[in-house]
């Protein structure tokens, strides 16, 4: 939850959590925390709050992540891959047997600005009327951990069953995926060598930026491509000096 305002919602986040099973609760600079509003409104999931990690940036809380979901409706710029919570909600249960994944809840008031939203692999939405589409972001992280529980016991019931053909992301994969803290990592370097060979327009790069971050999180490379991504960056770092020198 990022820059929560009101403490009731983070207890009543951390009741709704618990009557879904879930426990891992991160708060990204909360106005009022640890608070008594928060412990009231948690009525029995004051343990929740008792684990609840607090970090000052969004960034920080995503350090260790391989997927991120941010909820959201439709993308106010640049179209971000996006599913509903139900959709949504099966792909995080199914990459979460891999590696830690996150859902990602804004501000009461506006949500995640566009920064926060383009820092995730996928946007999830709860599909309200068109007319009135104003949640509670209480009320929205109940609706997803239910879809997350609902996720969870449908994927019990297959397993029982003799389940059912693997998805194309939850297929092992010979090495595990790039985290939040090295994707990131990735895309400053990245971003850098493009300025010294001056492919970004100077006047206006943010646009090519945002589209190729999108490209790159679409395409979700191991810790391997990461590191070879790197080493290919360091070694046009390096011509470009030598280049530079013998100018």
């Amino acid at each position: 939850m990022v820059q929560t305002t009101h403490p009731g919602n983070i207890g009543a986040a951390a009741r709704a959590m618990k009557t879904m099973g879930l426990s891992q609760l991160v708060l990204v600079a909360p106005s009022h925390f640890p608070h008594a509003e928060a412990t009231a409104l948690a009525s029995g999931a004051a343990d929740i709050l008792a684990r609840a990690r607090v970090v000052a940036t969004l960034d920080e809380a995503l350090a260790d992540v391989a997927l991120a979901v941010a909820t959201s409706g439709r993308s106010r710029h640049l179209p971000w891959p996006h599913v509903d919570a139900r959709t949504g909600a099966q792909r995080m249960l199914q990459e979460s047997l891999r590696h830690p994944v996150a859902l990602v809840f804004g501000r009461e008031d506006r949500g995640l600005t566009n920064e926060e939203l383009q820092s995730c692999h996928l946007h999830i939405g709860i599909p309200s009327d068109p007319d009135y589409g104003v949640l509670n972001v209480a009320a929205a992280v109940q609706v997803l951990a239910y879809e997350l529980r609902m996720a969870w016991l449908q994927s019990q019931d297959q397993s029982a069953a003799g389940g059912r053909q693997m998805p194309l992301w939850q297929v092992p994969w010979d090495e595990e995926l790039a985290t939040h803290a090295e994707v990131e990592q990735f895309f400053r370097h990245f971003e850098q060598v493009l300025a010294r060979v001056g492919f970004l327009s100077v006047q206006n790069p943010r646009p090519m930026l945002l589209r190729l971050r999108r490209m790159f999180l679409r395409i979700r490379p191991d810790r391997l491509e990461h590191n070879l991504l790197r080493g290919l960056l360091k070694d046009v770092e390096k011509a470009l000096s030598k280049r530079e020198e013998g100018a």
